[in-house]
């Protein structure tokens, strides 16, 4: 029976052969943490970040607050549109909740908004209405 004794060759040979198996090792550690940190992002992403196709809620409105805000409406064409006396449309939206809001629009309404099932308004909520500064149709 052959024995093995420890000697240099050997030596070199055994610590080489665990130096790269503790190499390899810390090759895949290292890919841990940025794998991690890449789906962080994506699930922000994806949760907070991406557009959404559901309609919002008025009720995410601060009343007090006069900064403008996207909400995506159902329009309620068979309310009306009514021209102002300052050259703006006043209509009716849907959110999401079921509530129905009069929307004072721009002066530039867009075209084709009267046969538009959904809406996006650029504006801010006071309550009682919304005061948009912009429209875009989203058929």
């Amino acid at each position: 029976m052959e024995s093995f004794f420890v000697t240099k060759e050997n030596h070199f040979i055994y610590s080489h052969i665990i130096f790269k198996q503790e190499r390899q090792s810390m090759k895949k550690e290292k890919l841990i943490i940025p794998a991690m940190l890449i789906v962080v992002i994506l699930v922000m992403y994806f949760s907070y970040f991406s557009p959404k196709n559901e309609l919002g809620l008025f009720s995410d409105f601060d009343t007090n607050s006069n900064a403008n805000k996207e909400i995506l409406v159902k329009v309620l064409p068979e309310k009306g549109f009514v021209k102002d006396n300052s050259g703006g449309t006043t209509f009716y939206v849907e959110d999401r909740s079921g509530k129905q809001v009069v929307v004072s629009g721009p002066l530039n309404m867009p075209a084709g908004i009267e046969t538009a099932s959904h809406i996006t308004l650029s504006g801010h909520y006071n309550g009682d209405s919304f005061h948009a500064h912009e429209i875009k149709i989203e058929n």
